[in-house]
């Protein structure tokens, strides 16, 4: 994600990646500690026009936010902005959309996080 944080294809399986060993708790953890959150968020900033890597990322972000310590260190990425812009640019993409709002759904189990949303 870091490397080739500009090549689109390489950065959609990345977060595919990512999004798949965050459905294991242990990952979740190891993830966040290994600095992996920010390239995710930076991912859906670089890639926002492409909806093949959009998916991945908010399924990442939404899979990584199901911990607690991982809604406050996404939302310090900056990371609920871009999952809010995610569902203007790709309204007429349901899966984008449907990634994005569970996104947000497990982001607003923080009640800072609450309050960015709304911003």
């Amino acid at each position: 994600l870091i490397t080739h944080a500009d090549h689109a294809e390489v950065v959609k399986w990345a977060c595919s990646a990512l999004s798949n060993l965050a459905c294991n708790d242990y990952n979740k953890v190891a993830i966040e500690k290994a600095g992996g959150i920010p390239p995710v968020v930076a991912a859906l900033i670089t890639h926002a026009d492409y909806a093949e890597v959009v998916t991945p990322a908010c399924w990442a972000l939404r899979n990584l936010a199901v911990n607690d310590d991982n809604k406050v260190a996404i939302e310090k990425a900056g990371g609920i902005p871009p999952v809010v812009a995610a569902l203007i640019t790709h309204a007429d993409h349901a899966e984008v959309v449907t990634q994005a709002c569970w996104a947000l759904r497990n982001l607003a189990g923080n009640n800072d996080n609450r309050v960015a949303i709304q911003k």
